[in-house]
C-alpha cells in the first residue's frame, strides 16, 4: 500500500498548505456540485485510449538521492507505454532533454510546465465522454491528499490537460484524486471511504453528499463503498492499490497475506465486501485475487524501507497492452504475469522494474493517466 511520505520533507508539506487559497478554491463560481446528470461518464480504462500522460517531475526536495532513479523508471514506462499508444510527457522547462532522453521520441510530445511531483493520476484531470462525440475533463481540485504535500503547481495541471486535449472543463466543487477512482465504464464505482469521506479534503461532506457528487461527475449508478484505512499512508488509502474492475462484474481485488502488514485485515474486509456486492446492473461480482509479494529484491530502495508499495495491482492498462511492477521475487511475479495475462487477453503483459517509484509508495498506476478515444 502506498505511502509516499517517507521522502517528503517537512518543507514541502508546509509549501502546499496555502496552495488551495491562492489558486482561488472556493471563490470560483464554476466550481460547483453537480446539481444533475448531464450525460458525462468515465469510461472503463481498458476502452481505447487516444493518448496517455506522465509527469517527469521528480526533484530532490521530495525525493532525495533517489532523483535520479524515479527519472529512469520513469523512462521506462513512458517507452513501454509509447510502442502501443501516443504519450505526452508534462516537464520542466530545465529538464525537457533530460526528459526525451529517457523518455524517448518516438510516439511521444513533450510540454513544458510547472510541476511539483510525478503523481499523474492523482494531479491529472479525470476524462468523460458523453457517447455522442463530447470530452470533458473533471477536475477535482487536487490539494496534496489533505495538505500532506507541496502541490500548488501540481493543482494547475488538470486545467491545462483540459485545455488542451480541447475538452469541456469541469470543475467539482469536491477534493479528491483520481487513484481514488475506479469504474467498469458502465455505472458502477468502487471507492475508499477513507480516502474520500475525510476532513482533510472535503469538511462537512456527508457520505451521501460526496456519493451524489461522485455519481454525477463520473455517470455513475452505484457506489461500492470499502472501507480502506486514514492515516497509514499519504493518500489514506486509495482504491488503485486495492480493487481494480477487468470488465463490468468482474473485479481484480489486493489480498495482502503478510499477517504483520496493516493491510493484512483490511484487504480481508475488502474481499468480503467485494464478494457479496452486485454492481449496478444486479450482477453479482466475480472476484479474482492478486497478492504482493513476500519477498521482492533486496535493494537501496527496499532495504529497511517500510513504506515500499510492493503491489502488483497498480497496473496501467493501455492499447494492446498491461504494463505492471515485477519485484524481483520470482515465484510471486510469474504468478501475477500469468494472473494478469489471462484476464487480459489479447493483451501483452509487460513487466517492468519500478522499485524507485515504490519506494516512494506509488506503482505504475500511480505515474499515469489517460485520454479516452472520442
Amino acid at each position: 500500500m502506498p505511502t509516499r511520505r517517507v521522502f517528503i520533507k517537512q518543507a514541502s508539506l508546509l509549501a502546499g498548505f496555502g496552495a488551495m487559497a491562492s489558486l482561488g478554491l472556493g471563490l470560483d463560481a464554476s466550481r460547483a456540485r453537480a446539481q444533475e446528470q448531464e450525460g458525462w461518464y468515465l469510461p472503463d480504462e481498458g476502452d481505447r485510449h487516444r493518448q496517455a500522460y506522465i509527469a517527469f517531475g521528480a526533484q530532490d526536495a521530495i525525493w532525495e538521492d533517489f532523483t535520479g532513479d524515479v527519472q529512469e523508471a520513469l523512462g521506462r514506462i513512458a517507452r513501454a507505454i509509447a510502442a502501443y499508444e501516443p504519450l505526452t510527457v508534462f516537464c520542466r522547462a530545465s529538464e525537457r532533454d533530460l526528459a526525451e532522453e529517457l523518455c524517448g521520441s518516438r510516439n511521444v510530445s513533450y510540454v513544458v510546465t510547472e510541476l511539483d511531483d510525478i503523481w499523474m493520476r492523482d494531479i491529472g484531470a479525470n476524462f468523460v465522454v458523453d457517447g455522442q462525440g463530447g470530452l470533458g475533463a473533471v477536475d477535482f481540485n487536487f490539494n496534496g491528499w489533505g495538505n500532506k504535500q507541496r502541490h500548488a503547481k501540481d493543482a494547475r495541471l488538470a486545467r491545462r490537460m483540459a485545455d488542451s486535449a480541447e475538452a469541456l472543463y469541469l470543475r467539482s466543487e469536491l477534493v479528491g484524486e483520481g487513484g481514488g477512482i475506479e469504474v467498469d465504464g458502465h455505472g458502477t464505482g468502487i471507492m475508499t471511504e477513507s480516502s474520500w469521506i475525510n476532513g482533510n479534503r472535503n469538511p462537512g461532506w456527508s457520505k451521501a453528499e460526496v456519493e451524489a457528487e461522485l455519481k454525477a461527475r463520473l455517470g455513475l449508478r452505484k457506489i461500492i463503498w470499502l472501507p480502506g484505512i486514514k492515516g497509514k499512508d499519504i493518500t489514506d488509502a486509495h482504491v488503485d492499490f486495492y480493487a481494480r474492475f477487468i470488465e463490468p462484474g468482474v473485479v481484480l481485488a489486493n489480498l495482502d497475506n503478510d499477517p504483520d502488514s496493516y493491510d493484512h485485515a483490511v484487504t480481508l474486509k475488502h474481499l468480503e465486501i467485494l464478494r457479496n456486492a452486485t454492481d449496478a446492473d444486479g450482477r453479482k461480482l466475480q472476484v479474482h485475487t492478486v497478492s504482493p509479494p513476500l519477498n521482492p529484491r533486496k535493494s537501496r530502495f527496499s532495504r529497511g524501507n517500510d513504506d515500499f508499495a510492493a503491489g502488483y495491482i497498480n497496473y496501467f492498462v493501455i492499447n494492446g497492452a498491461v504494463i505492471s511492477p515485477q519485484f524481483g521475487d520470482s515465484a510471486a511475479d510469474t504468478k501475477a504475469l500469468n494472473l494478469l495475462s489471462s484476464l487480459y487477453p489479447g493483451r501483452k503483459v509487460i513487466q517492468l522494474d519500478i522499485d524507485a517509484i515504490a519506494a516512494g509508495g506509488g506503482g505504475i498506476l500511480c505515474v499515469t493517466h489517460h485520454q479516452p478515444e472520442v
